[in-house]
């Protein structure tokens, strides 16, 4: 088949063309295809799988260290490498001022990432277990697993 400099000939360049797709058409599935193969839900992807769909777990720390997060901030973070009762090993973070936590301690683990700490996606849980609560703490101290204070003396 002869063709020219600018390609093929027309007719063949106008097949080649319907069968391209095309931009801005958008292809949807027939009543029947639905009935047929209805539609897929997308699984959602989990931010904590160590915990495994629960809202705790327990575990024992293996290493408690410090470590420096992302520029721009500067501190030392106390984090732990703790062994779950799902077979995982994760780090988590440890929060508050202040901790009592050494190799070996039990603790509880919740989901909760530390933005500036790369693979950090667990946090410990004050109060709970081996983890003593931050001293001295008057606010938010439910998140800290502080007593109330004694009432001061007149």
């Amino acid at each position: 088949m002869l063709t020219g400099k600018r390609g093929p000939p027309a007719p063949l360049a106008r097949v080649k063309a319907y069968f391209q797709p095309q931009i801005g058409v958008i292809d949807l599935p027939t009543v029947q295809q639905l009935v047929r193969k209805g539609r897929k839900t997308v699984a959602k992807k989990t931010k904590v799988p160590a915990l495994k769909g629960s809202p705790f777990r327990r575990g024992v720390c293996t290493v408690v260290k410090t470590t420096t997060p992302k520029k721009p901030n500067s501190a030392m973070r106390k984090i732990a490498r703790v062994r779950l009762s799902s077979g995982y090993e994760v780090t988590a973070y440890i929060p508050g001022e202040g901790h009592n936590l050494q190799e070996h301690s039990v603790v509880l683990i919740r989901g909760g990432r530390v933005k500036d700490l790369p693979g950090v996606r667990y946090h410990i849980v004050r109060g709970a277990l081996d983890t003593q609560g931050v001293k001295d703490r008057n606010q938010a101290r439910s998140k800290y697993g502080t007593k109330k204070p004694k009432a001061a003396a007149k």
